[in-house]
């Protein structure tokens, strides 16, 4: 077994019956994929949580951002058995007279704790979707502070697809937008915390079908608006835990020997599962190692089942010594928390 992690024993930290949902007539189905960060001495977790409109078994339904709706938002109820419906196993979305909706609406909500395990979580967003490239709401929020300044790239949704958007914000309860940096299809986005050779960096992932796939790239910036010099650093290997797709985690950590970035990869079973990929320092589209067995696999019952199983996905990591400090999603429906060895990690890198 490759496993490395420790997990909390309290895991899962946050369950989606831990919150209030934010709208009347909503229930939080996940509370999942967390950013996290250090501020005013305390660990801060910029939680994803999704919500959605309990149908029961004689349909589906999807809420809708949309100004001119009462509350702001509107939902589409589709009943079994409607003709225009194409239903699939996977409970994340569906598609109906020929446009795909998903069956949840996902904000962000901020959690502090001191001791970065039990955690506080705020009542009221600390940000929603805004407008049409946002009308699906907004997802997997990663955070990188540069040069003070906390830097939000997210996951903007909706029916043009999922693109990457940019906030920022020094306090915390001022948040300015910066609008999509990343056109569809693209997500999965994550910093450098700092200039590299002059540039701001990113880690993306483009989605490329039919020819190319979907792969790890980086790009950089002269502004963290526009981007460019777009490089392909990771791809999927055939027949291995990382074969269907790969993705960056949470934002690079600098060590010693070079920027480590936790990502993810998914196998041909839609199984999730995180590994760690060593970049060099000065030349970070260069690979130094990587790993070829998972850090982490889905192994805990609340990693196994829930509203989308099998699934241990990272958005956030902070590091003290030899120690990472990896929080991260389970099941599409839990926020938990895991510590690994630097030091292990480097040894598992070929």
């Amino acid at each position: 077994m490759s496993d490395l992690a420790k997990r909390f024993p309290s895991n899962p930290l946050i369950a989606p019956r831990d919150l209030a949902p934010s709208r009347p007539g909503l229930s939080v189905i996940g509370v999942l994929n967390p950013a996290s960060f250090r501020f005013q001495e305390k660990t801060f977790l910029l939680l994803r949580v999704a919500e959605g409109v309990p149908t029961g078994a004689g349909g589906v339904s999807a809420p809708l951002l949309d100004a001119t709706a009462p509350g702001g938002m509107r939902i589409i109820e589709v009943r079994h058995g409607d003709p225009q419906l194409v239903a699939s196993t996977d409970p994340r979305g569906f598609v109906w007279s020929g446009d795909s909706y998903l069956t949840t609406i996902s904000h962000f909500r901020l959690a502090s704790s001191a001791d970065g395990v039990h955690f506080q979580v705020e009542a009221e967003p600390a940000l929603e979707g805004q407008g049409k490239l946002e009308s699906y709401g907004i997802e997997d929020c990663r955070v990188a502070e540069i040069d003070g300044r906390f830097y939000l790239a997210y996951t903007a949704v909706s029916p043009y697809g999922f693109g990457v958007s940019l906030a920022s914000t020094v306090d915390w309860r001022r948040l300015d937008r910066h609008g999509m940096i990343l056109a569809p299809p693209n997500k999965d986005c994550v910093l450098f915390p700092e200039k590299i050779g002059g540039s701001y960096l990113a880690l993306h992932r483009p989605v490329s079908e039919g020819l190319g796939g979907k792969y790890i790239w980086l790009a950089s910036s002269p502004d963290l608006v526009h981007w460019g010099d777009h490089k392909c650093v990771l791809r999927p290997r055939r027949g291995a835990w990382d074969s269907a797709k790969v993705g960056a985690g949470a934002p690079p950590i600098r060590i010693n020997e070079g920027w480590l970035e936790i990502y993810h990869g998914v196998d041909d079973n839609n199984r999730y599962c995180l590994g760690a990929v060593l970049l060099d320092l000065k030349d970070t589209a260069l690979v130094v190692g990587r790993s070829s067995a998972p850090i982490m696999e889905p192994l805990a019952e609340y990693e196994r089942g829930g509203f989308y199983g099998n699934v241990v996905f990272a958005t956030g990591a902070m590091a003290t010594g030899d120690e990472i400090t990896v929080y991260y999603g389970a099941a599409d429906e839990w926020t938990c928390g895991a510590t690994m060895s630097i030091r292990e990690i480097l040894a598992n890198l070929t």
